[in-house]
């Protein structure tokens, strides 16, 4: 063992200054493509490893930032953690992830953060513990709100999902759907979730039409949610004739129980999901969802915690990115058969 490889090891190998070699993972915008080509390969040659903590503390500044997001299960999440990276290393930033599927985890990730002297956060939703939002507040740590829209703790980007959900409805009412299942989730895992139901309680009723057929899942991930929903929502009116669900992954689920069922989507049930994840138009029939920009919503959050953080003030505190709703099969035609 000979030690750890230093930047001037690497400085004197590619026979450049180590300033040059700092520059290089730093601030690869000031060192000419050449020079930092080779300060690079000759970095990977020799195994060296720059030393950001160190650069950190040398600068008072970090080029961390930290997210905190609820699962990795699904391709939303994906797209949106895709984005904040491109963002992140577009600008020689580097990105920590810590998974926190409830407040008291997330409250934990937030102190972790804070403690490593992140140049930034990133959180999903608005709905914190109370000691997390006095802890971001005391600190004044550069924070973004993400897949939420207006009154932010700082910063924000998203979309609403009052809006979306209404907008829904307003397609399932379109194509003929009248007696429209709701299913939500209950509990710590309800978060962002929680303006969905009051948006769908609301355009029904703006439709004309009862608003009484809801359903709150305990489950927050999982096949298995659509077919408990579903048998939940047919013990209140079998005479239900679409169902609108939190995810992509409930729809799906809820499609395979109408499978074993032997009833027709859509024209016993029609089903639209949230998200658009990939398997909303690989299954079939393909899914109606609610496509809410996830990559768009992961660059934009990046972009104004490194606007902040370099002491500018983002050109909005609070960014909608908007949503689709994307309509497939599996609402075509709904009610044309029903029973």
């Amino acid at each position: 063992m000979t030690g750890p490889v230093t930047m001037q090891s690497v400085a004197k190998a590619a026979g450049v200054s180590p300033m040059t070699v700092s520059n290089t993972f730093k601030y690869p915008e000031r060192v000419q493509e050449e020079t930092r080509r080779r300060v690079r390969e000759v970095a990977a040659e020799l195994g060296y490893i720059p030393n950001h903590a160190a650069g950190n503390l040398a600068s008072g500044q970090s080029r961390v930032i930290g997210a905190v997001i609820p699962s990795i299960k699904n391709s939303s999440f994906y797209k949106y953690v895709r984005g904040m990276q491109d963002a992140a290393a577009e600008d020689g930033y580097e990105l920590v992830l810590k998974l926190a599927d409830t407040k008291r985890h997330e409250t934990a990730a937030i102190r972790t953060f804070i403690g490593l002297r992140v140049a930034g956060l990133t959180l999903v939703g608005k709905e914190h513990e109370d000691q997390a939002v006095d802890l971001l507040r005391k600190t004044g740590v550069p924070v973004v709100e993400t897949w939420v829209h207006g009154d932010p703790l700082d910063m924000a980007v998203g979309y609403s999902s009052a809006a979306a959900t209404r907008a829904m409805v307003d397609h399932l009412v379109a194509v003929g759907c009248r007696r429209i299942g709701f299913v939500g989730y209950a509990g710590d895992v309800a978060g962002r979730y929680t303006e969905r139901l009051p948006a769908f309680e609301q355009r029904m009723s703006e439709h004309g039409l009862a608003p009484d057929l809801c359903h709150l899942a305990d489950e927050a991930d999982g096949f298995g949610a659509g077919p408990k929903a579903l048998e939940a929502l047919c013990r209140m009116d079998m005479s239900i004739d679409a169902l609108l669900c939190p995810t992509d992954i409930v729809a799906a689920g809820v499609l395979f129980e109408c499978g074993r069922r032997g009833w027709k989507v859509p024209e016993r049930l029609a089903v639209a999901g949230w998200g658009d994840y990939e398997i909303a138009s690989e299954i079939s029939p393909q899914l109606t969802t609610v496509q809410p920009n996830a990559y768009e919503m992961g660059r934009g959050a990046i972009e104004m915690v490194i606007a902040r953080a370099s002491g500018l003030e983002p050109e909005d505190s609070v960014r909608n990115t908007g949503f689709e709703v994307v309509a497939r099969a599996s609402t075509d035609n709904a009610g044309s058969d029903a029973a």
